[in-house]
């Protein structure tokens, strides 16, 4: 039967809201560091046989980001949209996505990014990870299978690491492990015309609201403005003796150097 990944991605804001955080086509887009993680479920399926299925949580308007992850290849999309998911912290949604995945079972191996572009938390596969009670190697930079066992590898303060772990089982996927494939006009074609979304809210996942959603928040975001860095360039006049003195004068005044 092959392997069944599943892989949680997330449409990431781009810009920076002004009257709260509204994920739309026009404001977010498919988190690039979940496209590694695609192109590696999707890599092991062509060689492995099965299937991929992407999950995301968010509003009807960002199902977009699965489509796009069918349009790269993977086999089907499913949303976990219900208004009462709204301000969800890394744990509400971790707890959302590990009931959904639960309702996806079986399923070999639970893929995402290691971190995202809007938030860079990093907390969500981990938590998943423990909810679903299974194994978990981050920031994997390569993987295959030998004998049973899926064998990967990270490198990590300075230091290239190897596990075994047999399945079902998480891995997070760093962002120089692959580079993801371009997108063909075929797949978005076959995305949009045959393959299906399911959509599932909290009544299809069994839980209470009062686990996900702001109640099931102990955190909140309560802004989000991009940062702008303002640089001066400031030109040394004078001989280069003369200049090199004065840029080693306002190190030293800046505390850099002794």
């Amino acid at each position: 039967m092959g392997l069944h990944i599943i892989v949680c991605i997330k449409s990431v804001i781009t810009t920076a809201p002004e009257n709260g955080i509204v994920r739309s086509a026009d404001t977010a887009e498919l988190n690039p560091f979940d496209r590694p993680a695609l192109e590696v479920a999707i890599s092991m399926v062509e060689e492995q046989g099965g299937m991929v299925t992407v999950l995301s949580m968010g509003p009807p308007a960002c199902a977009f980001v699965l489509n796009e992850a069918m349009a790269m290849g993977a086999d089907r999309g499913v949303l976990l949209s219900d208004a009462r998911l709204v301000d969800s912290d890394t744990l509400a949604t971790s707890t959302a996505l590990a009931a959904a995945i639960k309702k996806l079972v079986p399923f070999d191996l639970a893929l995402f990014g290691t971190r995202t572009y809007d938030s860079d938390t990093g907390q969500v596969g981990p938590q998943t990870a423990v909810l679903i009670d299974a194994p978990l190697v981050t920031g994997v930079t390569s993987c295959e299978f030998k004998d049973n066992l899926l064998r990967v590898d990270r490198k990590i303060d300075g230091f290239r690491e190897e596990y075994e772990l047999s399945l079902p089982a998480t891995l997070t996927i760093h962002p120089s492990a692959v580079k993801p494939r371009d997108i063909p006009l075929g797949g978005i074609e076959e995305a949009f015309n045959t393959k299906k979304i399911n959509v599932l809210t909290l009544d299809d996942l069994e839980i209470t609201p009062g686990i996900v959603g702001s109640a099931g928040s102990p955190t909140r975001v309560i802004s989000m403005t991009r940062v702008t860095r303002e640089r001066k360039c400031e030109f040394l006049t004078g001989t280069t003796d003369e200049q090199v003195e004065e840029l080693l004068d306002r190190i030293k005044k800046s505390g850099l150097i002794g």
